[in-house]
């Protein structure tokens, strides 16, 4: 009795009728005369019961990784010895910013050997002008005239050929005193670094010496047991939490599903693409996926603010008009993220209150 007096007093119209017996506990479609007065009004919220297809949020673990689209590995042109390194793990390049210098006798030999088929070119052009002049007077003979045609042809080859090996070693990033310089290959960040000052290099090392990456599009893997993999599929929407921003919530699609299980931790991954504008997002940083699956059976639903548990029962307040409410028992079928998907207990169309019902329920509840 004291309740409903301290309600009626704050929340409703002196239209409030209450018998002086104890609580009873709530049932089915409960009603009693009680209006929601003006300011009553502005601070609760009316919905609608709908039908929709039941929103089934798989929750997931894995890491971000970059894009490979946008990672690459950077190996030596030829091996040589590392004069200078001017970059450190984590730094931001720039496209065609220098990242080491090399001095190699490789590159050094090629560059001689470079000189002398110049020196060969010209010598090779003289002969073959003399002879096609004696050609042409009737003094050398035509096999004389060719056969310097064809030396003349093999020494451009070789320069071209010498041209293009330094080419591939470095382009104009090379000098005849045999030291090259890598570049950045696009921009990004320096995400690896496995050279220093002094250490010696091998081009048929396999090993890369720095890996550049661009972080503005990340990936992120997510590890699905074999009892969900029947909840996933490309194109489904997707959530993600990270323990180094827990309030930020990253947006992104399901754009891969792998078709194999890993057979050691017999768990199937799945990519989902993340635009990181900001750069906030780090490769290998540990993740939480929600993964939105809305293609299962359809249901009744409601906010989920609208239930009031008490009990062990569910109940809402059933919004007919201004005067007209009622206790409603559910029977729900589960909660998803912000939604009640209902079992029996309510029709598609009927009004829920699902913002400070619960002086309402009291209210209605009271007797």
């Amino acid at each position: 009795m004291k309740i409903a007096a301290v309600i009626t007093a704050i929340f409703f119209s002196t239209t409030l009728m209450f018998s002086c017996k104890g609580k009873k506990e709530p049932e089915a479609a409960l009603s009693q005369k009680i209006c929601i007065s003006d300011s009553m009004e502005r601070i609760i919220h009316i919905d609608s019961a709908t039908t929709s297809n039941i929103e089934d949020a798989l929750k997931l673990s894995g890491e971000i990784s970059f894009s490979d689209s946008k990672v690459v590995k950077v190996f030596p042109f030829s091996s040589g010895k590392v004069l200078e390194v001017k970059v450190s793990q984590g730094d931001k390049v720039s496209k065609g910013q220098v990242l080491a210098v090399i001095k190699s006798v490789e590159v050094a030999g090629n560059y001689s050997d470079l000189s002398t088929s110049n020196n060969d070119v010209t010598i090779t052009k003289r002969q073959l002008d003399n002879e096609e002049s004696l050609f042409k007077n009737g003094i050398a003979s035509e096999r004389e005239y060719l056969e310097a045609k064809e030396n003349y042809h093999k020494a451009l080859t070789a320069v071209q050929k010498l041209k293009e090996q330094l080419s591939i070693n470095g382009g104009g990033h090379t000098n005849a005193g045999g030291t090259y310089v890598i570049t950045a290959p696009m921009g990004g960040y320096v995400v690896e670094k496995k050279i220093s000052e002094g250490a010696f290099i091998r081009n048929d090392n396999s090993d890369n010496m720095f890996t550049i990456g661009d972080i503005s599009e990340v990936w992120v893997w997510a590890n699905v047991y074999e009892t969900d993999i029947s909840k996933i599929k490309e194109g489904y929407a997707a959530t993600v939490t990270t323990l180094a921003y827990p309030d930020k919530v990253f947006t992104g699609v399901i754009d891969k599903v792998s078709q194999i299980l890993d057979p050691e931790t017999k768990v199937m991954k799945v990519r989902v693409k993340l635009k990181n504008d900001n750069l906030q997002l780090k490769p290998e940083m540990f993740a939480n996926i929600t993964v939105q699956n809305k293609e299962g059976q359809q249901a009744i639903n409601i906010p989920a603010a609208a239930i009031i548990s008490e009990n062990g029962n569910n109940y809402v307040v059933v919004y007919h008009s201004q005067c007209d409410l009622k206790v409603q028992q559910l029977e729900l079928l589960k909660i998803s993220g912000d939604k009640a998907y209902i079992k029996s207990g309510l029709q598609p169309g009927e009004k829920v209150i699902s913002a400070n019902q619960i002086l309402l329920f009291k209210a209605l509840t009271e007797k």
